[in-house]
């Protein structure tokens, strides 16, 4: 996916994303656990980490910005996810917003003596770089399409719906920096038709990560992490290694073995007992904008009926997995 969003990685990208912190992203999942237990979504999917997501969020930013601060602030934007990633959102309770795991950036960057000589090398701050919400390329308000939704969404619609690199190479390169209603800098797509794909595909991604299957596994998960860190387990501050040093200490247990071997999960419109969980998700969607014409929810009555019915779902029910 990375010559999709750049011919090469440049160097100071490339020196970047060799530190010791970034490198601790290659053991953090992009599917938040659920790539652990064996339900049929994930079953078939490779690996996708954090780091490959960061580093295409970074080449996408420099390819349209050729911008050395705003490119390395979308390279260490998830510096501070811990192991599991969202699911800890759902242990802090904040896993409707999640942004609970956003915090630590700053800290992680001023901290690194390999990333601040490569800040210094370029003549850039901490300041610069450890706030990618200041770049609007990089990232802004939901729906709006940023660097960091479409990096995951172009990824995800190769990984779980099998398209082809060579379609969403179609949809990148229809991509130009524009300027919306907001007065913001946003990716725009040229022509209607492909904005109108990007959407129904992009939906299709937003109902897998909302799915019974992917809310259910988040949660039983974090219920599991909670617990052993009040057994002395783990320590909360081992999520902030990596996924495998949580795991060497946890997957001996029979709550771990059992996440593990999970196959499906079941619904209830009523309350059935014990381990039956309620579970909001965070709905994300993006509504794109075409250049010269406005956003295609606003172009598109097929896209808009498509957003419309995503956000319309309920999680007024129970669900429990075996």
């Amino acid at each position: 996916m990375l010559k999709i969003y750049h011919d090469e990685v440049p160097e100071f990208l490339r020196k970047a994303s060799l530190t010791d912190e970034m490198a601790r992203l290659r053991k953090v999942g992009m599917d938040c656990g659920c790539e652990y237990t064996s339900l049929s979504w994930w079953r078939n999917v490779g690996p996708y980490k954090r780091y490959e997501h960061s580093l295409g969020v970074a080449l996408i930013v420099w390819h349209f910005t050729g911008s050395h601060k705003a490119a390395l602030a979308g390279l260490f934007h998830d510096i501070s996810t811990p192991a599991f990633a969202h699911v800890v959102d759902f242990m802090n309770n904040d896993h409707v917003s999640q942004e609970s795991t956003e915090e630590g950036t700053r800290e992680i960057i001023e901290n690194s003596e390999g990333i601040r000589k490569i800040l210094d090398e370029l003549g850039l701050t901490v300041d610069d770089v450890c706030d990618y919400h200041i770049y609007s390329i990089a990232d802004n308000d939901s729906p709006l399409l940023s660097a960091d939704r479409l990096e995951y969404t172009l990824n995800n619609m190769v990984r779980y719906q099998g398209y082809s690199k060579e379609k969403v190479k179609v949809m990148y390169d229809d991509l130009v920096v524009g300027i919306n209603e907001y007065g913001q800098q946003e990716l725009m797509f040229q022509h209607e038709d492909i904005a109108e794909a990007f959407v129904h595909g992009c939906l299709k991604n937003s109902r897998l990560y909302i799915c019974d299957e992917d809310r259910y596994s988040m949660e039983r998960l974090a219920l599991i992490l909670r617990d052993k860190i009040k057994e002395g387990v783990i320590a909360y501050e081992d999520l902030y290694i990596d996924e495998e040093v949580i795991i060497n200490k946890i997957g001996y247990s029979p709550e771990w073995q059992d996440f593990r071997v999970m196959t499906e999960v079941n619904r209830s419109d009523v309350y059935l007992g014990e381990g039956w969980l309620q579970i909001e998700a965070k709905k994300r969607y993006i509504d794109p904008m075409v250049m010269g014409k406005g956003r295609i929810s606003s172009l598109s009555v097929s896209a808009k009926q498509d957003i419309d019915d995503f956000l319309r779902l309920s999680f007024d029910y129970y669900l429990k997995g075996h």
